[in-house]
């Protein structure tokens, strides 16, 4: 564990988590996807490892990335008509199959029950905040038993993607948080770029997709494994 900046556990009443690679590894249900909608292209499948370092700015993106990638073109170059077709097939094809092989990081169920409460008793409210379309996100955290979010928001409940505070904003104003009383919980920097822009306290996640980037905004406190997540804010007393 890497304390950065120190997060007064006491006063946060609010954690939001980004979904894919942190909470969940949905990596090959996301690949598989993603290369069922380049064959349906007449395209050559792409590495695992390539397309999940496109993950954490949307499907949408991860998709155009995946085809820019797989035609040796600029993402901005793919055509919009090949991306709708691409894109639609994709997530047909992920709605059927996002539980094939996801699953939830080890501690992530335990961490969460820990977490609900503050250190002085009081409840706190857990969220999720991702980029993934919002009815397979809240399907999967139903599917794997994470029954704990007041609410999941995911990249279409908004006008904007993260880093956009909207989001965020939003469920601080949803649960009376204020920014100093929120914490996110992110493998990328996307997540942390979010908090931010949000004035909320970070945790960045080394073990997700995203671990590549993370440093590039350094979180507030980084963490090996959701198992850390607890003893995080515990070891954080107030700056």
């Amino acid at each position: 564990m890497l304390v950065l900046r120190p997060i007064p556990a006491e006063d946060i009443k609010l954690i939001v988590f980004d979904l894919d690679g942190t909470l969940i590894d949905s990596a090959r249900d996301l690949c598989n996807s993603v290369n069922a909608a380049l064959h349906h292209m007449g395209r050559t499948h792409l590495d695992d490892h390539i397309i999940a370092s496109f993950v954490g700015n949307g499907a949408p993106m991860l998709v155009r990335r995946s085809l820019a990638v797989e035609n040796g073109v600029p993402p901005d170059e793919v055509h919009d008509e090949e991306l709708a077709t691409a894109y639609n097939f994709f997530l047909t094809h992920y709605r059927e199959h996002k539980l094939d092989y996801t699953y939830a990081y080890d501690g992530v169920l335990d961490a969460l029950a820990a977490l609900r409460t503050s250190p002085d008793g009081t409840a706190r409210k857990l969220a999720v905040l991702t980029n993934k379309p919002v009815r397979p996100a809240r399907a999967i955290c139903e599917g794997l038993g994470m029954d704990c979010f007041f609410r999941i928001y995911g990249g279409d409940s908004f006008p904007i993607k993260k880093p956009d505070p909207t989001g965020l904003r939003t469920l601080m104003q949803e649960a009376s948080a204020a920014p100093h009383q929120t914490l996110m919980i992110g493998d990328s920097k996307v997540d942390i770029l979010t908090a931010r822009n949000a004035g909320a306290w970070t945790l960045g996640c080394k073990f997700g997709f995203g671990p590549q980037n993370l440093m590039e905004v350094p979180p507030d406190i980084v963490v090996e494994s959701a198992h850390d997540w607890p003893a995080a804010l515990a070891a954080s007393p107030r700056p």
